[in-house]
């Protein structure tokens, strides 16, 4: 991880540490405005400002969901208090139910629906997000091994109960009426906003939260909605929920409508079911019937259409228990698993920092996710492979084991990150950078291979590709990976690629800090076709690079100082101070406000943007941008 009072002299030390400290995860809420109906609040308790009656006339359902970037947290669990919308006139009403503890770092690779309250028609323009920190559970790597954490502010003091108000563009308000669904997405930027120093103990992570709220995502991303059955309509191909987020035992949030295809795919019970099929299978499911829905949310009609349904004992509950991570190393029938989410039968989940000993044997289930068929055997379950345990957990002296010899284990895609060492038709060799966000030094290998000669090598990491794409990868470019490590003992290949990303689509993210005092510098120029970074500003810290996958570019380094310029489209451009951002869909607006506070006295922390680099030109065509000012006038 990044210290503040060291640094790296390798490549992959270079890397380590920008990804560790320097480009720590986004957060984000995202939260959805849609028609009457099945709403009601539903919690336990309710916002005063909640209206006594609510009809299709005079109320809309908000659907929130919170979803995280990738970064180098391992956990970052906190409790989500409270988040309101005000209106234009000043009328406030409350979104969430009741707190909510959420690991916002296993929420990397999907968006998780946690409300469906109703709130009153009308004009939302701002609001207010709520954490608190009392009980926060923080977890970073170091060294390979997981670290407990502290978030502190400015002064050293652990972070509490923290408002983050929230500003919304003057172009996109949120407006809820009658047939109208909207659309609002929060965006929790910990790039922008957090500090990390491992030289301490515990490991200190100094926070000014930073919140950018727009009413449309700039990335898109798997959505995932969960909670008990209501009811089955298989005339419509559609099944009703009420939404209960993330480990809630008994809380009803709302209802949300599921649609299905005929490619939906089913597990139900530990039993595999397509289309029709699986919601036939789904109906004679009793009302209460636990369900997870995985898909995506359809921005015109704001439908939600499921890919993949899990029901019944599919879904963590009361018959088992359920370990979710990678596996980092197996010795037979026992693998091993650091850096774990626990989920216990009573509901309660925890990130557990030792290893987890995960046992199989012929007797467990072993599924792929988005896959029918039962016919794998534990063999498939190999070093690296990202897999869901469900089995009986058991603890010996402070050592957590959990037994799936007659339980189930579901593989889930693997992510993986690296430069291209060859390419070549149906076949893909990485240097290995990571995997599911977890340094390649962590994982044994041992075992993996027909033969110790031909265990995978995380530097000559050889991926089968089928058919897929592979002419615009170059050796030494950023690529990744998504897809399933071959079954223990069978490489090569090492790994099953399902989906190719390139360099070309690889986002580039560019992270600048000039200090705790800032700067009141930071730009040769700034205007409405973009803005030069002065690269040779003495005010610059650490933070100071291009990241574009594992490659680095450091931007002191480059002979010509790097321009941002806003994409063609729809961006979201942001100026935040401590408890406050401003937030702007045109660029041009955002230069001119931003050159205002420059001008009057405020200076330059921290920024970050994301898009596409052209090395040749030394220009960022940024769809996001972020600034932190030390103050705003």
């Amino acid at each position: 991880m990044f210290s503040l009072n060291s640094a790296p002299q390798s490549a992959r030390g270079l890397r380590a540490a920008f990804r560790a400290g320097l480009m720590a995860p986004t957060m984000a809420l995202l939260v959805a405005v849609a028609g009457c109906g099945g709403g009601g609040g539903g919690g336990e308790s309710e916002s005063a400002s909640m209206p006594q009656s609510c009809d299709a006339a005079n109320c809309g359902t908000v659907y929130v969901g919170i979803t995280d970037a990738d970064g180098d947290f391992l956990s970052y669990t906190v409790d989500v208090v409270s988040l309101t919308l005000t209106k234009a006139n000043g009328a406030v009403v409350e979104t969430l139910p009741i707190s909510t503890r959420v690991d916002f770092a296993q929420l990397i690779d999907l968006t998780e629906f946690v409300t469906a309250a109703t709130v009153p028609n009308g004009a939302y323009v701002e609001g207010r997000i709520r954490l608190d920190y009392s009980a926060a559970e923080v977890t970073v790597e170091v060294g390979g091994e997981p670290r407990a954490a502290t978030v502190i502010d400015e002064n050293g003091q652990p972070l509490g109960l923290v408002d983050l108000d929230i500003r919304l563009d003057n172009r996109n308000h949120v407006v809820v009426s009658p047939g109208r669904p909207a659309f609002l997405q929060l965006d929790f930027d910990l790039a922008a906003s957090h500090t990390v120093d491992v030289t301490t103990t515990p490991v200190t992570a100094v926070a000014e939260p930073f919140i950018v709220a727009t009413v449309e995502p700039i990335d898109e991303k798997e959505l995932r909605v969960r909670g008990p059955l209501v009811s089955v309509d298989t005339a419509a191909s559609s099944y009703v929920i009420d939404v209960r987020p993330v480990h809630h035992l008994t809380a009803r949030f709302g209802q949300l409508t599921v649609k299905t295809t005929a490619d939906t795919a089913f597990e139900i019970d530990g039993e595999p079911f397509t289309g029709a099929a699986g919601l036939a299978a789904l109906a004679q499911e009793a009302a209460g019937t636990p369900t997870v829905a995985f898909g995506s949310l359809t921005l015109a009609s704001r439908e939600f259409t499921a890919e993949r349904v899990h029901a019944g004992t599919s879904v963590p509950g009361p018959r088992f228990d359920v370990l979710w991570g990678n596996v980092i190393s197996r010795d037979g029938d026992a693998l091993t698993v650091r850096g774990a989410t626990l989920i216990r039968r009573s509901g309660s989940f925890a990130f557990v920092r030792d290893d987890v000993t995960l046992l199989v044997g012929p007797d467990t289930l072993v599924t792929r996710d988005g896959q029918g068929g039962t016919d794998l055997t534990e063999d498939a379950i190999s070093v690296g492979q990202r897999v869901h345990a469900f089995g009986d957990v058991s603890e010996n002296n402070g050592e957590l084991t959990l037994n799936a010899e007659h339980g189930r284990v579901r593989l889930h895609l693997t992510h993986l990150s690296g430069s291209v060492v060859t390419a070549n038709p149906g076949t893909l060799t990485l240097d290995l950078a990571s995997i599911d966000g977890r340094r390649p030094a962590i994982f044994d290998f041992s075992g993996t291979g027909t033969a110790p000669a031909t265990d995978a090598d995380p530097e000559n990491y050889e991926i089968a590709t089928g058919a897929l794409d592979l002419n615009r990868l170059m050796s030494g470019s950023p690529a990744r990976v998504f897809g399933f490590v071959t079954p223990f003992g069978a490489a090569p290949p090492d790994f099953e690629g399902r989906t190719v990303v390139d360099f070309q689509e690889v986002r580039a993210i560019l992270g600048v800090g000039w200090g705790p005092d800032g700067t009141s510098a930071p730009f040769l120029s700034l205007n409405a076709d973009g803005l030069v970074i002065n690269n040779d500003n003495t005010d610059i810290g650490l933070r100071h690079f291009i990241a574009i996958g594992p490659v680095l570019i450091d931007i002191t380094a480059l002979p010509t100082p790097p321009t941002i310029t806003p994409s063609a489209g729809y961006g979201l451009y942001a100026i935040g101070e401590p408890r406050r951002v401003e937030v702007f869909s045109d660029f041009a607006a955002f230069a001119e406000r931003l050159s205002e506070k420059l001008a009057a006295g405020s200076k330059a922390v921290t920024l970050t943007a994301g898009g596409e680099f052209d090395a040749g030109s030394s220009t960022l065509t940024a769809r996001h941008v972020s600034i932190g000012l030390s103050s705003i006038n």
